[in-house]
């Protein structure tokens, strides 16, 4: 038995085949770059990234001997894709998730009492629409990438959207039961465009654009995916994935948190995964700034030739000789959102050098680690006893000790470096009995090496670091979403 997977990040597609030990195999990937035509606006081709799909899904399936049971779909989130349903052609670019371009119409439409973030999907399609469809009286589809990828590997007979992803567009009520007819009815999108809901974990149609069609079971939002992945299935349980930026995401249970958008210490619900109509609940806190700030160290202050060197360098002095950095390139995230901060850097003296440098940069995302760990205990009302980590930062061996260090708890590395393939294989595999459910996935778990704190760090300096990066430009920091 085996899974199939497509996952569609930022800036690639791949596809794997996941063998029922978690075994990885038959990776396929293509890069399908996003473009920036102008400050503010991240865009994509989508008809590129569907051939993308169809290329490495069929390789991998072709490597595999051309049989799976199931078909899982990981995605970045919020990215939106607009289509004429008739030829199935986009009718503009994909909009990402990180573009800016709706943050007036956002900032408008809190005046209406509709709150939304410039991120979600909303904005994002009504922009689309105003563009292809000024009338509305097009036959289009909307969906987010997991939509686009469904649709396309089955050749045009499904169009939905799964829990997950339905819960971070900004269209939905607040438990992504349905779609919230106010927010419609206030970008004037009509329903007709949008997909149905669906479970993460459950058949939705055949993928008969693949060889043999094998069922389409598995759908959820990379760090949702990545949560699971890591077998993050009981409450408590919490992995952060340091990319571009950090998301940590904690499994809270059934029980929707209490707060409607964002709780007091800047995390927000989300639903971890919905499998046979429930939802499972978690929480999500937000680091804008993490493996950035490496590639900065690298490619705009030439400290370093390679991301790999980080490592190596932090580790050759034994501190950063108290010099504190505070990630916050595009501002700072939970728990304190504020748009305005900037990157800080303080306690340069003249034997301060490049290996100082690093490893205070190591250290100040592995603090910011910590807060996103503190702001998610309080607004979940859990108590985190280990953390997991992927991502490509999950490689460096001095940040995670210093991410242990900070977190004063043990921290348990990912044996994949993206967990997501294999969270979306397992939600995939539990609806066609691959594995039996949650408790399997629990039990599956197996870090590849576990940290223990080795020292107590000086979190009140590090508070103290963090309000000498705050509101160094006032207003944006007054920017609220």
């Amino acid at each position: 038995m085996s899974v199939l997977v497509v996952d569609v990040g930022t800036s690639s597609v791949r596809a794997g085949v996941v063998r029922p030990d978690g075994a990885v195999e038959h990776v396929h990937q293509r890069a399908v770059l996003p473009e920036s035509p102008m400050p503010g606006f991240v865009q994509f081709d989508a008809a590129v990234m569907a051939d993308a799909v169809l290329d490495v899904a069929r390789a991998a399936l072709a490597d595999a001997g051309g049989a799976v049971d199931a078909v899982g779909i990981a995605n970045q989130r919020a990215s939106t894709i607009v289509w004429d349903r008739a030829t199935g052609r986009p009718v503009g670019p994909g909009i990402g998730w990180q573009d800016l371009r709706t943050v007036g119409m956002c900032l408008m439409l809190q005046g209406q009492g509709v709150r939304l973030a410039p991120n979600a999907s909303a904005t994002k399609l009504a922009v689309l629409l105003d563009i292809a469809d000024v009338d509305r009286t097009r036959d289009l589809c909307f969906g987010t990438v997991d939509t686009w990828v469904a649709w396309t590997l089955s050749g045009g007979e499904v169009h939905v959207t799964d829990a997950t992803n339905a819960a971070v567009t900004g269209l939905v009520h607040g438990d992504a039961s349905g779609w919230a007819a106010h927010v419609l009815e206030a970008l004037q999108i009509p329903e007709s465009v949008l997909p149905a809901i669906v479970d993460s974990s459950g058949v939705v149609g055949p993928a008969s654009a693949l060889p043999g069609a094998p069922p389409i079971a598995g759908m959820a939002g990379d760090q949702q995916a990545s949560l699971v992945g890591q077998g993050c299935v009981r409450p408590g349980l919490a992995k952060v994935t340091f990319g571009t930026g950090g998301m940590l995401d904690v499994c809270v249970g059934p029980t929707r948190p209490a707060f409607d958008v964002r709780g007091e210490g800047g995390c927000f619900p989300i639903v971890a995964w919905r499998r046979a109509g429930a939802d499972t609940w978690g929480i999500e806190a937000v680091m804008l700034s993490a493996g950035s700030c490496v590639e900065w160290l690298r490619d705009d202050m030439g400290l370093i030739a390679t991301a790999a060197e980080s490592d190596e360098l932090a580790a050759s002095v034994a501190s950063s000789g108290d010099v504190w950095f505070v990630p916050a390139l595009l501002g700072l995230g939970t728990p304190t959102w504020d748009f305005g901060a900037r990157g800080t850097l303080l306690g340069l003296t003249r034997g301060t050098g490049r290996a100082e440098v690093v490893r205070a940069v190591l250290e100040g995302i592995a603090h910011r680690g910590a807060d996103l760990v503190e702001a998610a205990e309080a607004d979940g009302q859990v108590r985190i006893e280990r953390l997991r980590v992927d991502g490509g930062m999950s490689a460096n061996a001095t940040f995670v000790q210093a991410l242990a260090d900070a977190v004063q708890r043990p921290v348990e590395v990912s044996p994949v470096l993206e967990a997501t393939t294999l969270g979306a294989a397992y939600l995939a595999g539990m609806a066609v009995g691959v594995w039996a459910g949650e408790d399997d996935i629990a039990a599956a778990w197996s870090p590849r090496r576990t940290v223990e704190p080795a020292r107590r760090t000086q979190r009140e300096r590090w508070r103290e670091a963090v309000e000498r990066a705050k509101g160094a430009v006032p207003e944006l920091s007054a920017l609220d979403f």
